[in-house]
């Protein structure tokens, strides 16, 4: 396309656009069809990457989609279509037959140890099958977070407690530990020995609220090291817990990983563990968030889905003392924040990245407001 500046290389630090899966481009934004197809997304908002998956939150169709095998080629359909009957229907809860036969509004998905986890949003729970499924329809062997597949009450229909949840967008296994971010109840919940064996089974640490019958916004308080306005998605190492708190525009962690609710040790994206600012007008500065979405740790390298600034923030280690950012993917400087730069729907443009997987030099990335995940490499 004429007149569009393509990313910076440097500023990029090696890091292209390998392959794309959704909507195509270079081009203009391009709508989902109305009845969609095992190749095209709508609205993605969860990614999970390794050597032999991938899988994607087709948020907007109510559904996650498989690849057996990480695609090569762009739009490359998927193997199986979790949630509904076939990879043609839509709408929540297949389609309307029920909680007991799909999804609503799925954003954070995973591997782990052979088993799928997904987090089904707007129906406040997370969803676990035994094992990575090879055939379209298959339903789950767990449920977390309500009594039966039939349910799907905020909180159990009852109060905010220790196995209940609301809105949980994001999942994640750390050190050993299985956390959900229980978005709507602004906290996170973690289960000491991975993931629980029951539906009933409370999680092992509250974090964030003083107990597990609370869930108010920053504690009902003001922000401080041990509140959550928007806790979106998890990641981690050995001795770290890393949470994006998309609302409070920051990331949180802990060094060492917390075994009880306690304030956090680090905080990215703030000047301190008290500062809330959002900047939502150009420039914009290279350690600093509107609305993070999501966070990945690999490797000693960090990805931040900075989603309000259309843009991936990445470290080479852990930053500290507002150390900037080591490269940008999505804008031409630091110092930009546009839906795709202000043009077109470019390869390497961003609109609105709501979920990111990084794995080795491949980083996916659920680019929502492009209706498309990129798979990105870095050479």
């Amino acid at each position: 396309m004429s007149g569009v500046r393509v990313q910076d290389v440097s500023l990029a630090a090696g890091w292209i656009p390998q392959t794309w899966i959704g909507a195509p481009a270079p081009g203009g934004l391009a709508l989902p069809p109305a009845n969609p197809t095992m190749a095209w997304l709508y609205s993605p908002r969860g990614v999970f990457l390794d050597d032999r998956h991938l899988v994607v939150a087709d948020s907007g169709n109510h559904r996650v989609l498989i690849w057996h095998g990480v695609p090569d080629q762009d739009e490359q359909p998927a193997d199986v279509v979790i949630g509904q009957p076939d990879g043609v229907t839509e709408g929540p809860g297949a389609g309307g037959r029920g909680p007991e036969h799909g999804l609503h509004l799925p954003t954070g998905v995973l591997v782990h140890e052979g088993r799928l986890v997904v987090a089904d949003a707007w129906h406040h729970r997370v969803l676990v099958w035994d094992e990575v499924p090879r055939r379209t329809g298959r339903r789950p062997d767990l449920v977390l977070g309500q009594r039966d597949l039939s349910s799907a009450e905020p909180n159990r229909g009852g109060e905010c407690s220790a196995n209940s949840m609301y809105w949980p967008f994001g999942i994640g296994v750390v050190d050993g530990w299985f956390y959900v971010a229980d978005t709507g109840n602004r906290r996170v919940l973690a289960w000491a020995d991975g993931i629980p064996g029951s539906a009933d089974r409370p999680a092992d640490l509250v974090l964030g609220q003083a107990d597990p019958m609370h869930r108010e916004e920053n504690r009902g308080e003001g922000v401080g090291p041990a509140s959550f306005r928007w806790p979106h998605a998890v990641t981690g190492a050995a001795g770290l817990l890393l949470v994006a708190d998309a609302g409070n525009h920051r990331v949180l962690g802990w060094r060492p990983r917390p075994e009880a609710d306690r304030g956090a040790d680090l905080v990215l994206g703030q000047p301190d563990f008290h500062s809330a600012t959002e900047f939502p007008y150009a420039p914009q500065r290279a350690d600093g968030f509107r609305f993070p979405y999501a966070v990945s740790l690999d490797d000693g390298r960090l990805a931040v889905a900075d989603t309000a600034n259309n843009r991936i923030l990445l470290w080479d280690g852990l930053p500290g003392g507002g150390r900037p950012a080591d490269a940008v993917l999505g804008q031409t400087s630091f110092e930009a924040g546009g839906e795709n730069r202000w043009s077109g729907v470019e390869r390497d443009t961003l609109c609105w990245p709501y979920g990111l997987w990084l794995h080795g030099d491949r980083l996916a990335v659920a680019d929502s407001g492009n209706n498309r995940v990129v798979i990105w490499r870095r050479t």
